[in-house]
């Protein structure tokens, strides 16, 4: 987690976000890009050179303004190393982005979820969504801004083998940073119930499968996935939940289902995203 990069509106959440990001580097000893992205609406029909004055004394003006914004806050709050790299772009902003990602080679990106209302506000249907859909990094989702150290990662999967050998990397190295347990855990529920001698074995192959080390296995047993999930993070005091994306789908198809709207909105721990292979 080298490289970590913020989308950023100037929000609050954006501002817990960075904050969590300050935190990250800091113990990466790496840096952060903060992007605010642009997205302006077409303003002429013709190619008249009054109008073009206009944009671009407009745009220069929104720029000043973001740098000054940017300022403040990395003023206020940066990271112990102090790199801290601020940008502000004008195009599409998922597009922006995802391409940001890709040129500067980022590890990680973390993004600030916009309160209560959570997952089926802040991404379905937003620019957000096709980020977490789109990036090829990895993407933690922060509700709040917590100090809180991250010891238990709650990992909510389906246990196939195939296909995950990259993804169960990410995870792996993600619990590695923090030097969290991992809690892999199958949520069994009425319509895709299976016998718990049955889903243990699975889970002890898929630990010895992918050699996972300091990780719990655990069977939770509740009515849908989604409340599974949540129920189980609660219980054993989950700091993080880990999951997968299928790129083409996006967040509303996780590993477990469609479960991610649920889960977002009803807890307050930082969720942590990567795309499964397809």
């Amino acid at each position: 987690m080298k490289k970590i990069l913020v989308p950023f509106d100037f929000s609050k959440h954006a501002i817990n976000a960075y904050r969590y990001a300050c935190d990250i580097c800091d113990i990466s000893n790496g840096s952060i890009h903060l992007i605010h992205v642009v997205e302006l609406p077409v303003m002429h029909d013709t190619l008249l050179m009054p109008v073009l004055s206009f944009e671009e004394a407009l745009l220069k003006e929104m720029k000043e303004k973001a740098d000054a914004q940017f300022k403040k806050i990395t003023t206020k709050y940066k990271p112990d190393n102090d790199k801290v790299t601020t940008t502000t772009q004008f195009g599409p902003v998922s597009k922006i982005i995802t391409g940001y990602v890709d040129d500067k080679s980022i590890d990680l990106v973390v993004m600030g979820s916009h309160g209560a209302s959570g997952l089926r506000e802040f991404f379905v249907g937003s620019n957000a969504e096709k980020i977490v859909r789109n990036s090829s990094a990895p993407v933690i989702v922060v509700k709040e801004y917590s100090k809180k150290p991250i010891k238990h990662i709650v990992f909510p999967n389906v246990l196939e083998t195939e296909n995950q050998e990259t993804f169960v990397r990410k995870v792996k190295a993600l619990q590695e940073f923090y030097k969290a347990t991992l809690h892999i855990v199958w949520i069994n529920t009425p319509t895709n119930f299976t016998r718990d001698i049955m889903t243990q074995k699975r889970l002890d192959a898929f630990i010895k499968r992918f050699m996972f080390k300091n990780t719990e296995t655990h069977i939770f047993n509740d009515l849908d996935e989604e409340t599974g999930i949540i129920n189980f993070c609660n219980s054993i005091g989950g700091d993080m939940i880990a999951m997968g994306t299928h790129g083409r789908k996006g967040l509303a198809h996780f590993s477990l289902g469609s479960v991610a709207e649920d889960v977002v909105n009803h807890v307050a721990q930082p969720i942590w995203t990567s795309t499964l292979a397809v």
